[in-house]
């Protein structure tokens, strides 16, 4: 044993690897203790995080409930009509509660231009915006307007009476203003479709639940 501690070649050895130990655990050490203070920073990091979130989500949704309590303020009361032109769709609503809902047809945006260089042109749109019932007619007979003799390539007639067509409107109409009308129709099978020169085509049931429903002065929103 004295002739091993007498090797100073071994004694250097031992020496250095000790130190190498030494170094070794201290920067083991050293690693768990970053990894451990990394981790908890990550943690507190991510919990303040979660906890900011949950705040934003619990504002948003405090916003989101006063909007819905300013829309339900601004919403039309009684009876109204909305009109979806692109769905085809008409509801039927009491304050915020749609009694109804009806596949309907609208206009087809089909531009028609008369003949002869006359320059008349008509686009059979649905209008948008705001109107109200204006009048209501009950078995209403349709005036045919120039467009629709030359959309057939009649000629134009100068009586009136060679302008009136009974049984094509159904038994009601609703007028909201520059000829346009919510009424019945013969062409059960286009309803769901753009099909009109403008006005809205209810079903039978339908347009006897909306006629009951409204009156002059009922609001309708086309969009």
């Amino acid at each position: 044993m004295k002739a091993i501690f007498n090797n100073k070649i071994f004694l250097a050895f031992l020496i250095i690897a000790g130190a190498a130990l030494i170094v070794f655990l201290s920067a083991e050490g050293m690693g768990y203790y970053i990894l451990a203070r990394e981790k908890a920073a990550w943690l507190k990091s991510n919990a303040s995080t979660a906890t900011l979130e949950e705040k934003e989500l619990k504002e948003l949704e405090k916003k989101n409930e006063k909007l819905l309590q300013k829309i339900k303020k601004l919403a039309p009361k009684g009876v109204y009509l909305i009109v979806d032109t692109a769905k085809n769709r008409l509801y039927l609503n009491k304050d915020n509660e749609t009694l109804r809902q009806a596949v309907i047809s609208t206009g087809n945006g089909n531009v028609l231009t008369e003949p002869g260089g006359k320059n008349r042109t008509w686009t059979f749109d649905t209008p948008r915006g705001e109107f109200s019932i204006k009048y209501k007619l009950k078995d209403p007979t349709w005036l045919k307007p120039d467009w629709a003799f030359i959309e057939e390539g009649e000629d134009i007639p100068k009586q009136v009476g060679d302008r009136v067509e009974e049984d094509v409107l159904g038994e009601y109409a609703m007028g909201f203003g520059n000829g346009y009308f919510l009424h019945g129709t013969l062409y059960t099978r286009l309803l769901g479709r753009n099909a009109t020169h403008g006005c809205v085509r209810l079903g039978d049931e339908d347009l006897e639940v909306v006629n009951k429903a409204s009156s002059v002065g009922t609001k309708i929103f086309i969009y």
